[in-house]
C-alpha cells in the first residue's frame, strides 16, 4: 500500500531528510586516510542524536550501527569496522535519522584521497544515473520508467546494475510500498501519484551485476570483488514533478565542490 503525504508532512520530510544531509557532510570533513569506519558511526551517532533526531539504522532490522560503510567492492550495507581507510578507497556512506515521526535515509559514495581514474568514472556514471531515474519520477510515469532509465544509463558505459537490492517508500517506515528497482521496463510497474516520497538509490558495478553476502549477515559485495557505487535522494512528488528533499550541498561545501546538479529539482535555492 502505497502512503501518500500531505504537504505538512512533505515538509516534515524534508527536515527528517536534511538532518542525514548534513551528517553526511560533516562526515565529509573527517574522511580521510587512517580513519576507520567505526569512529565514522560514532561520530554519525552524536550528531544525530545532538540534533534531536534518532538513528535510523541503528536497532532497525537488528542492526547494530547508525551508518552502513560500504568500502570499495561492498555494495551495500557494510558494517562499520575498525579497519583504516586507506589512499585510492571509496566508501558508499548510507545514513538514516528519524525525527518529527518520519524518516530521511540517503547515500554518498566518497573517495579517500586519488582514486583510480577508472573508480573515479564508475562513480561519476552512477551519481550521473542517480538524476536520470529522478527526471522520470513524475505524475503519469510508472515505476519501471525510473528503473529503465537508471539501467540504459548505467549499462551504456558497461557497468553492471544490481538486481536484488532496490529503492523503496519512504514515510513513517523506512522502506514502505513502492519498491523502485534500478532496471525495468518502460511503462510497467506502479503508477506515481501526487505526495508520494521515495528513495532512488542506484547501486552500481563496475563488472558484473551479480553479488554475494558475506559471512556477517549484513555486508553485499559484488561477485568478482570490483568496486561498486551507490548514490541515494529522498525524493517527493510535488506539483507532479520530483522535488529533492535531502541534498549533497553539505558534503559539497566540505569538499570545496562547486554544483548546480540539484537545481532543476528546486522550486527555490537551498540556503545553507
Amino acid at each position: 500500500m502505497i502512503h501518500i503525504k500531505s504537504p505538512e508532512q512533505i515538509e516534515l520530510m524534508r527536515e527528517s531528510a536534511l538532518i542525514v544531509s548534513k551528517t553526511l557532510g560533516m562526515l565529509a570533513g573527517e574522511i580521510k586516510p587512517g580513519v576507520t569506519t567505526i569512529q565514522l558511526d560514532k561520530l554519525a551517532e552524536q550528531f544525530i542524536r545532538d540534533h534531536r533526531a534518532k538513528p535510523g539504522f541503528l536497532g532497525l532490522y537488528d542492526c547494530p550501527s547508525t551508518l552502513l560503510t560500504s568500502v570499495n567492492m561492498a555494495v551495500v550495507h557494510g558494517l562499520p569496522t575498525d579497519t583504516p581507510l586507506k589512499e585510492g578507497d571509496i566508501v558508499s556512506i548510507d545514513c538514516g535519522a528519524l525525527m518529527n515521526g518520519f524518516y530521511g535515509d540517503h547515500a554518498y559514495t566518497f573517495e579517500i584521497g586519488e582514486v583510480a581514474p577508472e573508480t573515479k568514472k564508475l562513480l561519476e556514471v552512477t551519481k550521473e544515473s542517480l538524476y536520470v531515474g529522478i527526471r522520470e519520477f513524475r505524475t503519469g510515469n510508472r515505476v519501471g520508467d525510473v528503473g529503465y532509465a537508471i539501467q540504459q544509463y548505467c549499462e551504456k558505459h558497461g557497468y553492471g546494475v544490481v538486481r536484488e537490492l532496490v529503492g523503496h517508500g519512504l514515510g513513517e517506515k523506512m522502506h514502505e510500498d513502492p519498491e523502485m528497482p534500478n532496471y525495468g521496463k518502460r511503462g510497467r510497474g506502479k503508477k506515481f501519484a501526487e505526495g508520494m516520497v521515495v528513495a532512488i538509490e542506484p547501486m552500481i558495478n563496475m563488472g558484473t551485476q551479480r553479488i554475494k553476502q558475506l559471512k556477517d549477515g549484513w555486508t553485499i559485495v559484488t561477485a568478482d570483488g570490483k568496486p561498486s557505487a551507490h548514490f541515494e535522494h529522498d525524493v517527493a512528488l510535488v506539483d507532479g514533478k520530483p522535488e529533492l528533499l535531502s541534498t549533497f550541498a553539505y558534503i559539497y561545501e566540505a569538499l570545496g565542490i562547486k554544483s548546480d546538479e540539484e537545481n532543476e529539482f528546486r522550486k527555490e535555492a537551498l540556503v545553507l
